[in-house]
């Protein structure tokens, strides 16, 4: 028998933990816990998430529709409820705007991976969404092609939406992403992003499926992929207008990405389309490191006079 009211205090809980990070302004983001096959608990909308009481929680069913509950639930319910449809397993979802990785979504800058041990066991690769306007199904349906293979997903434009089997767990993993997203932010401006190799990242992999955190890398269908490549959702980047601008790719490490899959935008140096790459965006030695399996000085100035002289139209 589920104590709602214990869930509902728990929820509460969770939206003073996201307004007190400044995940939430105002009256921002939104959290459901699905408490029956029908029925699930929604947080009111134009209700700021740290003020939360038990009693403003609303009941909806399935499609949405408001069973009860005093304050009118949250207009974004429809995302929760298509990850409810998707993935039986999940029984709670949060949804804010996590400042750092907002910014991510803002600027379609794709999670670079093979960073941080604890973002490859908790999180692994992270998914952006296509924009559309939050609120209706097809803002819902944006997170389809996604939700089964990852338990967050960045939002375009928009924020965060990560879930679980209850309404803390749901809310890690968003705690997890924007702090990586703040990490790699400041490693950035020092300069340089030292990347795990292949060997360390699998041993890492490992750990996760020995602890029971299901990754699609360790599964048969991408047990080629190029780990550090973000190969499960790179053939997304194109509808959803995702590239590497601030994060390079790191060193091949022995990998197979899919071919045709690498957008514009993702190759090396010297071959980045004109006006992709703002100027001094680019750390000296970040790209140019011998040794480092990125092109050296040299032939990244000569790659560069090329492209010059051919969009001159001079041989």
């Amino acid at each position: 028998m589920q104590n709602i009211h214990k869930i509902k205090q728990d929820i509460c809980d969770i939206g003073r933990r996201i307004y007190d990070r400044q995940f939430a302004a105002a009256n921002d983001g939104n959290i459901t816990v699905r408490v029956g096959e029908n029925e699930v608990l929604c947080t009111p909308t134009m209700h700021c998430k740290g003020f939360l009481k038990p009693d403003d929680i609303a009941l909806v069913d399935m499609t949405g529709k408001q069973i009860s509950g005093r304050k009118k639930r949250s207009s974004e319910a429809l995302l929760h409820l298509e990850i409810y449809r998707q993935r039986p397993d999940i029984r709670s979802v949060v949804h804010c705007h996590p400042p750092h990785a907002t910014a991510f979504a803002i600027a379609r800058e794709a999670i670079p991976q093979c960073v941080l041990p604890e973002v490859e066991v908790f999180l692994g690769d992270v998914p952006i969404t296509k924009y559309e306007t939050p609120g209706g199904q097809a803002f819902a349906d944006t997170i389809i092609p996604f939700v089964d293979k990852s338990n967050v997903i960045i939002l375009a434009n928009h924020g965060t939406v990560s879930y679980g089997e209850n309404v803390e767990r749901a809310y890690w993993w968003t705690e997890i992403l924007d702090s990586y997203c703040r990490m790699l932010m400041l490693a950035r401006q020092l300069g340089h992003v030292q990347y795990l190799d292949e060997g360390k990242t699998r041993e890492l992999l490992e750990l996760k499926d020995k602890w029971g955190f299901a990754d699609p890398r360790n599964t048969d269908e991408y047990k080629n992929c190029d780990v550090c490549a973000n190969d499960i959702f790179r053939d997304s980047w194109q509808a959803s207008g995702v590239q590497r601008r601030a994060f390079p790719r790191p060193a091949s490490s022995g990998g197979s990405p899919a071919a045709g899959s690498q957008p514009a935008g993702n190759q090396p140096a010297g071959s980045q389309p004109a006006g992709n790459q703002p100027a001094g965006n680019q750390p000296a030695g970040n790209a140019a490191a011998a040794g480092d399996g990125q092109i050296d000085e040299e032939q990244l100035v000569k790659l560069i006079t090329g492209e010059v002289m051919r969009q001159l139209g001079v041989s």
